[in-house]
């Protein structure tokens, strides 16, 4: 199957020859530029009005050296960012959908995070990015009394993906350096401000009408599982397990773990009831587990098992067990907790292998099946305490007589790195993914709902959260699972509108949110991404000019030769950041 991708490169190419052929015939008007697939329309309106709005220069200028302050603060952080980031591509190389090439493109649909039932929004999004940042620009021209040759849009085939403004450059170089500094940052400025007001009114009253339903949230059911079986699909709401309600995820849990039942009734809040047959499938194995992801357990140790609680159960009295599947295969493995053993950690040096896999059965006497009664046993140690592992390495018992290291709160610490499940095989009786529905719009200064907690995240804190939020599943310790989209395609179904906006209805609303939740979004990333000290980018110009500030003070020769020289290391340094940022990790891996 052909991918997006391929269509939009084909699109590309064919949109490239027309355009040309249509230029090299003078059918382009004069002030529309084509370059291959790029093409840049330029204008000389809207120049009297940037007149008009710069009039009161002394505010305009107090803004301008505010914005200046808060680019430095930034530049500096983007520079650290690319820096370790192509540095962790090197030394510790991680192919992840966040460094995919692809993914460096903004269009909606073929970037994995700019999903395409939102694109209006992110269109929206991007064009009042690129408006307020080049009329910053613009406005600070004329502040400064540095004359405008032209503005205008940047397109890739018909999509903006930037605009422009060229000032005099004889009038540029004749300004000062504070005057310079502060019209290449006035467009990051107003991205900042657009970005702050729209989540301003995100966080406030947009998301404070919008609630999650009560039920549990499926976000999609694990293959081959109970739950998939039945028909359980990606957007269904879960509201009782039979006959008892489900008003969060939290009661679902709860309910399947207080019955043993084989066979349990599963309501919807829009669907028909369905029959779902418990059953103790492995939902996930480690590489070196006996059993694989797909197959399922029928009984342990000649005890039959159901549930995900009878397996455990069954495990819990034999370290050693016969564990026989639905195919007929029968294995024995050790039962407990498998765990990576950290390099230099305390088990390490009680003579556990480094760097290397192990399942704790026993820490002092006290039975350790799964990885949550592992963590249960060592919240009660205190460091420096002396204690007793049994383990089995490669199939055989040994037992390591342990010093506990401190993690730094006067917990024991064992240099361990815990997988889920029993001895690395995760077993699941019914088989469902939850959308994290109650947390994505708690982050946005929603209402979670009914039996889900609120957190009491400062502003910006949520203004961090919501810079994440699109690639919170990929990030590192994100731990979601899921990306937010915004309240689009089946996720719209965990939502609901309440209070005064709800005489709107929910589309308005929806379709509101989204607006300001990616206006917000985009012009954060624009804003960082144009203060990375490079050219042609503003933090370059930026970087350039303050650098010659500093030199000029200087008591050295050849002042312009030092400026340059480390305007140039700096900008190469960061270009060859991001290409190793994003190829990187691949090539290394």
């Amino acid at each position: 199957m052909v991918g997006t991708l391929t269509w939009v490169l084909v699109g590309l190419a064919a949109y490239t020859v027309v355009a040309m052929t249509l230029k090299s015939r003078d059918v382009v008007p004069e002030y529309i530029s084509i370059s291959g697939p790029l093409a840049t329309v330029h204008t000389q309106r809207g120049k009297r009005i940037l007149t008009r709005l710069a009039r009161p220069k002394r505010f305009w200028r107090a803004w301008g050296n505010l914005g200046v302050g808060a680019a430095l603060v930034v530049m500096v952080g983007s520079f650290l960012l690319v820096a370790f980031s192509a540095y962790e591509a090197v030394v510790n190389p991680q192919p992840s959908a966040l460094n995919e090439p692809r993914n460096a493109l903004a269009i909606p649909g073929v970037n994995d995070f700019l999903p395409l039932s939102v694109a209006p929004e992110i269109v929206l999004g991007l064009v009042l990015a690129l408006v307020v940042h080049e009329g910053g620009h613009g406005l600070f021209c004329r502040v400064e009394d540095i004359d405008i040759e032209s503005m205008g849009l940047a397109l890739l085939s018909v999509i903006p993906i930037g605009a422009f403004v060229e000032p005099d450059e004889s009038e540029l170089l004749r300004s000062d350096r504070g005057e310079q500094v502060r019209m290449y940052a006035a467009g990051v400025t107003n991205n900042f401000a657009l970005s702050l007001i729209a989540l301003l009114l995100l966080f406030g009253p947009i998301a404070g009408s919008i609630a999650v339903v009560d039920g549990y949230h499926v976000g999609g059911t694990v293959k081959q599982t109970p739950a998939a079986q039945a028909g359980i699909e990606s957007g269904d709401v879960i509201t009782g397990i039979d006959g008892k309600q489900v008003k969060s995820p939290g009661d679902l849990e709860s309910t399947l773990a207080a019955t043993n039942e084989t066979t349990v009734e599963v309501r919807f809040r829009e669907k028909e009831s369905v029959t779902v047959r418990r059953s103790a499938v492995v939902s996930s194995a480690i590489r070196s587990a006996p059993l694989e992801s797909g197959e399922t357990i029928v009984s342990v140790n000649g005890t039959n098992v159901s549930t995900t609680e009878q397996f455990v159960d069954a495990s819990r009295n034999h370290t050693v067990a016969a564990v026989r599947t639905e195919a007929g295969r029968t294995v024995r493995m050790p039962t407990g907790s498998y765990v990576l053993v950290s390099d230099d950690g305390a088990l390490q040096r009680a003579g556990a292998p480094a760097e290397s896999g192990v399942i704790i059965t026993r820490i002092d006497g006290e039975r350790t099946v799964n990885t949550a009664e592992l963590r249960e046993v060592l919240d009660d140690r205190s460091a420096g305490e002396r204690l007793t592992v049994t383990a089995y390495v490669d199939g055989e018992r040994r037992t390591y007589n342990v010093t506990a290291d401190d993690d730094g709160n006067g917990d024991a610490l064992l240099g361990i790195v815990p997988q889920s499940g029993v001895s690395g095989i995760e077993v699941n009786d019914f088989g469902l993914d939850q959308y994290p529905a109650a947390t994505f719009l708690n982050a946005i200064g929603g209402d979670p709902g009914s039996g889900n907690q609120a957190s009491d995240a400062g502003f910006f804190r949520q203004i961090y959260f919501a810079f994440i939020l699109p690639i919170v599943g990929e990030a590192p310790g994100g731990g979601l699972g899921y990306n937010f989209p915004g309240f689009t395609g089946f996720w719209i179904d965990f939502y609901t509108v309440q209070g005064p906006l709800a005489l709107l209805g929910e589309s308005p609303v929806f379709l509101l949110a989204n607006a300001l939740f990616w206006t917000g979004w985009i012009n954060i990333v624009i804003g960082q991404f144009n203060l990375i000290p490079t050219y042609p980018l503003d933090g370059g110009h930026i970087l350039r000019a303050s650098t010659e500030s500093v030199v000029s003070r200087l008591p050295v020769p050849e002042r312009r030769t030092l400026t340059t020289a480390v305007t140039l290391a700096v900008t190469v340094s960061m270009i060859g950041g991001l290409f190793v940022m994003i190829f990187g990790p691949r090539f290394f891996a």
